[in-house]
């Protein structure tokens, strides 16, 4: 007998643990927002379909920017509209494995409207699923290729006008005009009716790349509540009896019934000549020979998040970490992250330095958190692991480290910056202050690598300087201690 089982599909996490702040049981999405609807379906699919294990997501900017939160799945984050082409890479390279390129209005109809073009008329065998909101959600509201005429926006306050911005664009309708798309089609996230042909749509897409017919598309009209400035009920009203009279919505093209498995032909490539087909340099001269670093087991292999203020050469601390990383022997990696403006997102990095291959760049438990401006304290101090270390620039945030069980390192590094003339010079001295305490790696794989990621060569002393101020108030803090 049939048995109704009410549960949250198993391609997604139980606990949203990589979702930063201290609610791991929601979305991020905004009330009324149709992402999670669609997400809910694309994961019952990946459950039904036995396909999960070999699924890829991959997410460019956009509202589900952070879709990696919620799918137990292979995913990537990609640049604002490329996935398109990042997908046909990896489907390329994994010929067995389900990509799905999952794209808002903005980012597939607008800067990668080339993208997604090619990669239809390639017939790359992926699977696209467009969220059509009518507008850019996550950075304002502004206008979107698929803006109504009419329609208010920030960057269109009298509405859009076709003499001026042109009229919307129809996506199904521009790439069924191709020869090489097999399944194209466009529902609507309103009715239940609506749900249930959506539902059906995303597992004939999927069902379509597991078949290895070419490549399908379904274009999801989907609320926007907070950039329509509209209640929940009105934007599905409003999708219902507007937008549809614009985006009708029905399948558009359907070759599943003639289309024949095309099946991607095998490429050997002749790796003893590649670097010289691409023209690599291979005479580069390796540096002095280091000693390796001898860190404390507790500072060993450390999971790093570094944040501030952009401006404050976040990323550049990160990355520089990461290249000193490399220089003493370590696996590693630097994957920079930003926040979504609109919601006041500070800018920070993560970066891994491992003596073991790295699987995920993605640090959600960092080992070691460095603040440099207060809302980053207060937004990764709770994330730190427990005997973790906090390091805060204490020139600019005006509070100690609340949590008891983490080693607290206060390191006035703008007003030590500001003694060397230069406040920008604070990242160098954080981090010539956190590899003297921690001794992950050394002062010279540091020095060693400072041509490589300042790009005006007139700052390196500079730099220098300021990581051997670091150094030094590291070291004597340590001194102090000891005695």
């Amino acid at each position: 007998m049939a048995e109704t089982v009410l549960r949250k599909s198993t391609s997604f996490y139980d606990v949203y643990e990589r979702k930063p702040g201290a609610i791991k049981y929601q979305t991020h999405y905004c009330p009324g927002c149709g992402h999670g609807v669609l997400h809910k379906l694309i994961a019952e699919a990946l459950d039904d379909l036995g396909i999960r294990d070999r699924t890829i997501l991959i997410s460019p900017v956009g509202c589900s920017v952070f879709a990696y939160y919620y799918f137990r799945c292979g995913n990537i984050q990609v640049a604002h509209g490329r996935a398109p082409a990042v997908a046909t890479g990896i489907k390329r390279a994994l010929p067995h494995s389900i990509v799905i390129s999952y794209q808002g209005d903005g980012d597939l109809a607008a800067i990668g409207g080339n993208n997604i073009l090619h990669a239809a008329n390639r017939g790359e065998r992926i699977t696209v699923f467009f969220v059509n909101n009518a507008i850019y959600g996550m950075t304002g509201g502004q206008m979107a290729p698929t803006t109504l005429l009419g329609q208010k926006t920030t960057t269109t306050p009298f509405g859009r006008r076709a003499e001026l911005e042109g009229p919307p664009l129809r996506v199904c309708e521009l790439l069924a005009s191709l020869e090489a798309p097999v399944y194209i089609e466009r529902v609507a996230l309103t009715t239940p009716k609506n749900i249930a042909k959506a539902r059906k749509a995303v597992r004939k897409a999927l069902s379509v790349q597991m078949q290895d017919l070419g490549f399908s598309l379904v274009e999801v009209l989907s609320a926007c509540p907070s950039g329509w400035k509209m209640t929940p009920v009105d934007s599905i009203r409003w999708i219902d009896e507007v937008m549809t009279r614009y985006f009708p919505l029905g399948v558009f093209r359907d070759k599943t019934a003639e289309a024949q498995p095309m099946p991607l032909p095998r490429i050997r490539y002749d790796l003893e000549s590649l670097a010289e087909k691409l023209e690599l340099p291979t005479d580069e001269r390796p540096g002095p020979a280091l000693a390796p670093p001898k860190p404390e087991p507790r500072f060993a292999d450390p999971r790093i998040k570094i944040a501030g203020f952009g401006g404050q050469g976040i990323l550049l601390l990160g990355l520089a970490l990461a290249e000193a990383g490399m220089e003493a022997g370590y696996q590693v990696s630097w994957l920079p992250s930003y926040g979504p403006e609109m919601r006041g997102g500070t800018a920070n990095c993560h970066v891994i330095l491992s003596s073991r291959r790295i699987g995920s760049p993605l640090v959600s438990r960092p080992s070691v958190l460095i603040a440099m401006n207060r809302p980053s304290l207060d937004r990764f101090e709770p994330e730190v692991e427990g005997g973790g270390l906090v390091m805060y620039d204490s020139s600019l945030i005006d509070r100690p480290v609340m949590r008891k069980d983490v080693e607290a390192l206060a390191v006035p590094a703008t007003a030590m910056a500001d003694e060397l003339g230069n406040t920008r010079a604070a990242n160098m001295v954080m981090l010539g202050a956190y590899v003297a305490h921690t001794g992950v790696v050394g002062r010279e794989h540091v020095v060693q690598i400072l041509p490589k990621v300042i790009k005006r060569k007139q700052l390196i002393e500079l730099n220098e300087r300021a990581i051997a101020k670091g150094w030094e108030y590291a070291l004597t803090l340590q001194s102090a201690v000891a005695t």
